[in-house]
């Protein structure tokens, strides 16, 4: 099958008709009529029947529309790359982050950043980490900020700062003067706040706790690190979260220690393999990693 033949396919197959297809494509009936008659000629199948007026995909046209509609994905896929690699221009920085970092971190690096770059212009994404990866090999971003290492063969990961995971509790848990020093696991309040086990973060704090010999129970489970920093500044109970977000803690509110042992937590800059970022990208990730640094140098996570 020729690429027009295949892109008309698998419009007829979405649009249910010839002419549905034909606005798909922005063609005229005509063409996407001769397109499919000769697509059928030339495969020696017949792909539709017209039963009273309708077309009505042949068995032979659902098994292939099933090869077809990944060929077209991909088609779809190198089109957009090779949009953004026309159309973006090189000193424009287009990134995406985590959603904790799009609220903790990312926000003081922007404002700094702007300040040196106040004309260039700045799109800022947020996804979850795989949802990055994607949009990295596609071209859609240039760079990306993460708590996880995707470990793709295509990208690159640079660690730029570390702190630890880090306990909260409401104020008056502990006394001040023990304020970012470390928490010893056996003394972390046994009715955590926690966040799901899919995260690969709290994973490490469970396994930290098992190792030794601790157990929790947990009535309050949430799917985000600032909703937990949120509930325990409402005084709901305490929880373990990153580093990064308990620095943007209300600290009139709750208390912070880094637990111990530790449990590292990095913030990666990832990018596209041989792909060097520009000044004024390269810019940003300074600035990233210095507004990183002051979080962990808030929560005593160094």
């Amino acid at each position: 099958m020729r690429l027009r033949h295949i892109e008309v396919f698998h419009a007829i197959m979405q649009a249910g008709t010839i002419s549905g297809a034909a606005q798909l494509l922005n063609i005229s009936q005509p063409a996407a009529t001769k397109v499919l008659q000769h697509c059928e000629l030339q495969l020696g199948l017949k792909l539709f029947e017209r039963i009273k007026g309708k077309l009505h995909p042949t068995p032979e046209a659902h098994q292939l529309f099933i090869e077809v509609d990944k060929l077209n994905r991909d088609l779809q896929s190198v089109r957009r790359l090779a949009n953004n690699l026309k159309n973006h221009p090189d000193e424009a920085v287009r990134l995406a982050s985590t959603p904790t970092l799009s609220v903790t971190v990312i926000p003081a690096a922007l404002a700094a950043w702007r300040a040196r770059f106040p004309q260039i212009h700045c799109t800022l994404a947020t996804h979850h980490t795989s949802d990055m990866v994607n949009a990295l090999l596609l071209g859609d971003v240039d760079f990306a900020f993460s708590l996880y290492d995707p470990c793709h063969p295509n990208l690159a990961s640079e660690p730029l700062v570390r702190g630890s995971m880090t306990a909260i509790a409401p104020m008056g848990s502990w006394s001040r003067m023990l304020d970012n020093q470390p928490l010893p696991v056996a003394d972390l309040p046994k009715n955590l706040i926690t966040l799901d086990l899919d995260d690969h973060l709290v994973s490490r704090v469970m396994d930290t706790c098992e190792e030794q010999g601790i157990r929790f129970n947990s009535y309050t489970e949430v799917q985000t690190y600032v909703l937990a920093r949120t509930l325990v500044e409402l005084g709901a109970g305490a929880a373990v979260i990153d580093p990064f977000t308990a620095a943007t803690a209300n600290h009139d509110k709750v208390q912070c220690r880094p637990m111990s042992p530790q449990v590292p937590v990095d913030l990666f800059l990832l990018t596209k393999k041989s792909t060097p970022l520009s000044r004024s990208a390269r810019a940003f990730v300074d600035c990233v990693q210095m507004a990183g640094s002051d979080c962990i140098a808030r929560t005593g996570g160094e």
